[in-house]
């Protein structure tokens, strides 16, 4: 079937089309394939193609700049009783920044220990960008690397704002982010990055 969309595909561009559209307005697989009469592993096939297309697509944006928020949260199973620490075994650990009225960039991390949160920051933040942090000590020592201006919240004094300084509008993301996540009740490890992806502003 002539396809400008995919080769040798046997879904016709209309269908594809349809597809999208009920792909951005964020329904799910199921009811997807119950509103276009196509088979759910279909679908499924369908959504992956555009969630690894927007992934190429996210990872060849260029740095931010202006006024950047960051910060990590962890997603995952609930905190099993008596486990403490910063973030929960088992829970994958996401570092976020987010510009101010603007969009952000996402990355699953192995750690929030100093070098890979920096190591984030420098790929993705210009120089002359301020950061807005919490008070975690893997931020510290931003100003040293070259950034203009850091400043950040003791949110463990309960302190959530400073002025101007604060990082409500990322933590605002996360919220919304594992409320959608939630809906799809688990995802496969390797499958977390394309659905997460897909969240990002």
């Amino acid at each position: 079937m002539k396809n400008k969309y995919a080769y040798r595909s046997k879904i016709s561009e209309a269908k594809i089309r349809q597809i999208v559209r009920l792909f951005v307005v964020d329904l799910d697989a199921l009811q997807i394939a119950a509103a276009t009469n196509l088979n759910r592993n279909t679908i499924n096939r369908c959504l992956a193609a555009f969630r690894e297309r927007i992934a190429r697509y996210c990872e060849s944006e260029s740095p931010v700049g202006g006024e950047v928020e960051v910060d990590e949260s962890y997603f995952g199973a609930r905190r099993a009783k008596g486990v403490r620490g910063r973030g929960a075994h088992g829970k994958t650990i996401v570092f976020g920044l987010l510009r101010r009225n603007g969009r952000g960039y996402t990355e699953i991390v192995p750690d929030c220990s100093k070098p890979t949160l920096q190591g984030m920051i420098r790929g993705r933040v210009e120089l002359e960008g301020v950061i807005h942090s919490d008070g975690w000590r893997g931020c510290d020592g931003l100003v040293d690397l070259g950034y203009r201006k850091h400043f950040y919240v003791e949110h463990g004094n309960n302190e959530f704002a400073n002025k101007h300084s604060h990082i409500n509008g990322i933590r605002s993301f996360w919220a919304v982010a594992q409320t959608r996540l939630a809906r799809f009740r688990g995802l496969h490890k390797h499958t977390f990055f394309f659905h997460w992806l897909c969240h990002r502003k």
